[in-house]
């Protein structure tokens, strides 16, 4: 039996020498912004719980009201018995939230942007997908068996030239904040050709819903956009919300049909009503509470400001994601790992997420961080500055 593995091995060995081997820390402990590692505290700057509620008291006590009554799981798929007044509860709160007709929950993001992206397309029809997309938007595309166009990053004007030789069915899909640069889509124009070209337009703002616009409503609303600029939206609350799961929001008939075809939804258990309930707290937390994000934005200039003094090499970033480019996947993860021993959690990134020769620090904000953790984060950077 080991024999039909041993390629598998040699493979396993390709990715130690390339640097690009993915190893797990084991949390042992978490609490606000710091974890336990190993027996040791360290300060997390790596984690997308970007406003701090994931242990939000609120949160915490409408999960375990919930628990009590409903129990730890939901027993189904939605379309059996799995779909609770909560679940059903959530869904008009976030169709309200992000200002559209209806909003559908699934269990994860990644099921998410497969189930719209299989359900909208065929072999007869085309995606087209930024070039740093996250790997669920690409795989939906691929999956879909649509013909499938990639665009240099943000570039409009490649994006125009796909668009004007096609027929049929068109997708225009992207990130609206890039997970992995932090920067924003250019959705207003993107909005435009979309319109002009009649491609529908679908943007996975994971990382801008609850963050980004006054009244945290993300991207969208950073760009003053509706659902007829942008008719697909997909959102996870494993972020700004602090829990678990995703929805899309649109029209009643592409969450109809989204309900009737998209087999990541049919076919897998619903989320637990206890984390449905849990969002519907942290919801409220995100629109009454805008001070976490002016919080947010306070601690990124910081730490941009005083990375740049130290000649770090940043990405053109305004939001709670700060990557600092490295370059070598080796030297990342030294970068990595000299702050860990400094009391400092930071992921290094490394092809294939990101594009070869651009390995980095991704270094993400909580609002619950401090200035004077920002500081130290400084301090730690410059002492380990190659």
């Amino acid at each position: 039996m080991s024999d039909l593995f041993s390629h598998l091995a040699d493979e396993l060995g390709e990715l130690r020498q390339k640097n690009v081997y993915r190893s797990r820390r084991i949390v042992e402990a978490s609490q606000g912004i710091y974890v336990q590692i190993g027996g040791r505290i360290l300060v997390n700057f790596c984690s997308n719980d970007y406003l701090g509620l994931a242990q939000h008291p609120d949160v915490v006590k409408a999960f375990q009201t919930a628990v009590n009554e409903y129990g730890v799981g939901s027993g189904s798929a939605h379309l059996i018995c799995g779909h609770s007044i909560i679940h059903h509860a959530l869904e008009e709160e976030l169709a309200t939230f992000t200002g559209r007709d209806r909003a559908l929950l699934f269990s994860t993001g990644y099921m998410a942007n497969l189930g719209v992206i299989t359900t909208l397309l065929g072999r007869f029809d085309t995606v087209f997908e930024d070039r740093l997309n996250h790997a669920s938007l690409l795989d939906g595309g691929l999956a879909s068996g649509a013909k499938f166009k990639r665009y240099a990053h943000a570039n409009v004007a490649e994006l125009t030239a796909h668009l004007q030789k096609t027929t049929g069915n068109k997708l225009v899909v992207t990130d609206g904040v890039f997970s992995m640069d932090g920067d924003f889509a250019p959705l207003d124009a993107l909005s435009q050709i979309a319109k002009q070209e009649h491609a529908w337009l679908m943007v996975d703002d994971a990382h801008g819903l609850g963050v980004i616009g006054e009244q945290g409503g993300g991207i969208l609303e950073y760009y003053g956009l509706g659902q007829a600029d942008v008719p697909i939206l997909m959102g996870t609350l494993g972020k700004g919300f602090g829990t678990f799961g995703a929805f899309v929001a649109g029209s009643e008939v592409l969450i109809e049909t989204l309900i009737q075809k998209a087999r990541p939804y049919i076919y897998t258990t619903a989320l637990p009503t206890a984390v449905a309930a849990a969002t519907r707290a942290s919801l409220q937390l995100v629109i009454k509470e805008s001070g976490r994000r002016s919080r947010l934005k306070i601690l990124a200039e910081r730490f941009r400001s005083g990375a740049g003094q130290l000649g770090w090499s940043l990405m053109p970033s305004s939001s709670a994601i700060q990557p600092i480019i490295v370059g070598d996947s080796q030297a990342a993860v030294a970068l990595s790992n000299a702050l860990f021993d400094a009391g400092f959690l930071v992921s290094a990134i490394r092809p294939p997420t990101v594009p070869q020769g651009s390995a980095r620090l991704r270094i993400t904000f909580s609002a619950l961080h401090e200035e004077q953790h920002v500081d130290r984060l400084l301090d730690a950077l410059a002492s380990v500055k190659p």
